[in-house]
């Protein structure tokens, strides 16, 4: 090999010859930074060992099996000899590894963001019901449904994942146009399936007929309703200053959101009743008082343009009249609101710091009775320190590990928090979490995606898991998915919340119910 030609070549240098153990160490670098498969660049390290060129340039150029016969008579060379192929086995053998390397490179920060909120997003995107366009209450990833048809769409859900479109859509997982079509097919559905003096069920089926949720709960279902409107108001939100079909579209939303009468479900009483079925009427006999995952419902219902109560049903009924109250404190953090009206139990299950302000922005949010973001952050930050302190010595739980919520569990489904705490971590706790706590829920979410892939499938993290019971379920539910990829917007861009904020009957509404509230941008 000239000089000339030594100087010129990428993998070689000036000075002295290339030994083996360098051209391997050369070869490593290049492969590992090459985008060529794996078969490519097995040959080609057999060309880089058995190139004389390369792997002897002070040599002549001479066949190499003849090389090694020749070495063979020598010990010393012998001995060199077995250990190049020992280093070229072991070279063969990295290759794999460094091309999973390769793949397996971490995202950054924002990179594994968009990764987990493709993934939820898509459980609506491709995992929804494909006749209505709506949210399937759960999907099972080992297909087996034990007690429920997998087409059953959920009206929640369905909320969230309206929400959860607005997200794909400006981070480009899909199109405005694709979303717009389903939105629009969603909507039109919404429009014929069954309602209960405008209430939609918490349960359908493709045909748009009710199915029972439990027994008597087969009519309107207020608290579910309530999820479903505040995904559509935010979608009007967005869509109406679009193109025409978009404002017709957000037109039709409007009508949907019209179309509830919250003042049937107060029964003439200051309180909202959850429940209500043409067969069953008010045998469920559920008044909703706080605190729980309810405070959008009553927010809605003083905000309806066409069926609005007045403020003393939120005072008298969710507030009770100030007795939920708190001045406890957990971990040396104010409760603030004392959850469902409970003195006696710590906090509640993390879904309550989640659904209601999807999109009502807590930021700012204030009344007579507490500061609802300090609220939802002590919340979240409560349970953290509980998962920290471990007074169950739960195997896994740590300052990565946390978060406690209702989801599936070991034994079917439990709403699981402080008080009932077994040792079973639901994902969507920490992760919806992070608006109020950025630096613990990302710690989570490098706990799953680095440490924990097997807790990890197509549509993001599973359901629940347990490293006491060495147990995890390949199973999704839709109130636990969809939350993910809206709160971590929220997060890092207040989308959802400054859309839903911008409607100006939720700012009449929370005006007539005495709060103090951040002015959202106008769209």
């Amino acid at each position: 090999m000239n000089k000339n030609y030594r100087l010129n070549h990428p993998n070689e240098k000036e000075e002295g010859t290339t030994t083996i153990n360098k051209s391997l160490s050369t070869q490593n670098f290049n492969i590992c930074s090459s985008p060529s498969s794996g078969d490519f660049s097995r040959r080609m390290a057999v060309g880089y060992l058995f190139n004389p060129r390369l792997s002897h340039a002070d040599d002549s150029v001479k066949p190499p099996l003849i090389k090694i016969k020749r070495r063979i008579n020598d010990p010393y060379r012998t001995f060199c000899t077995l250990g190049y192929c020992l280093l070229f086995v072991a070279f063969i053998l990295f290759l794999p590894s460094c091309n999973r390397k390769i793949a397996e490179k971490p995202l950054s920060h924002h990179g594994l963001l968009d990764k987990v909120q493709e993934q939820t997003f898509n459980y609506f995107w491709e995992g929804g019901e494909p006749i209505s366009g709506g949210a399937r209450e759960r999907i099972h990833m080992d297909d087996v449904y034990p007690n429920h048809p997998k087409d059953i769409i959920t009206s929640g859900g369905t909320g969230f994942g309206i929400m959860a479109t607005l997200v794909g859509i400006e981070r480009g997982f899909i199109t405005r146009e694709q979303g717009y079509e389903r939105l629009l097919k969603l909507t039109n559905w919404l429009a014929t399936s069954d309602r209960f003096h405008g209430a939609w069920p918490h349960w359908w089926m493709p045909d748009g007929k009710v199915t029972p949720f439990s027994k008597y709960d087969i009519g309107g279902d207020l608290v579910e309703t309530a999820f479903l409107v505040q995904g559509l108001l935010t979608a009007r939100q967005y869509f109406k200053k679009g193109n025409a079909k978009e404002k017709e579209l957000a037109q039709k939303m409007d009508e949907l959101w019209r179309g509830v009468d919250w003042k049937w479900y107060t029964r003439g009483e200051n309180v909202l009743y959850w429940h209500w079925s043409p067969e069953y009427e008010w045998k469920m006999n559920f008044p909703v008082h706080g605190y729980n995952e309810c405070l959008i419902m009553y927010v809605l219902a003083a905000s309806s343009p066409t069926h609005g109560v007045d403020a003393a049903v939120y005072e008298e009924g969710f507030m009770m009249d100030g007795k939920v109250v708190s001045n406890d404190k957990h971990y040396r953090l104010p409760e603030v609101l004392y959850h469902y009206g409970n003195a006696d139990r710590m906090v509640g299950p993390l879904f309550w710091a989640h659904y209601s302000y999807l999109g009502l922005n807590p930021q700012g949010l204030k009344d007579q009775y507490g500061d609802f973001w300090k609220l939802n952050q002590n919340h979240a930050l409560i349970q953290y320190r509980y998962c920290v302190d471990n007074p169950n010595e739960c195997e896994g739980y740590s300052d990565s590990c946390w978060g406690l919520t209702s989801s599936y569990s070991i034994k079917g489904y439990a709403g699981h928090n402080p008080d009932n705490d077994l040792c079973v971590i639901s994902p969507t706790a920490a992760l919806s979490s992070f608006p109020y706590t950025p630096e613990e829920s990302n710690r989570f979410l490098h706990f799953l995606y680095d440490d924990h892939p097997e807790l990890i499938g197509e549509y993001g993290p599973y359901d629940a898991f347990s490293l006491e019971n060495d147990w995890f379920t390949p199973r999704y539910l839709a109130i636990d998915q969809l939350p993910i990829p809206v709160m971590i917007e929220n997060y890092r861009t207040g989308l959802l919340w400054d859309l839903f904020m911008s409607a100006p009957e939720i700012q009449q509404g929370l005006d007539k119910l005495g709060f103090e509230y951040l002015k959202a941008k106008s769209y």
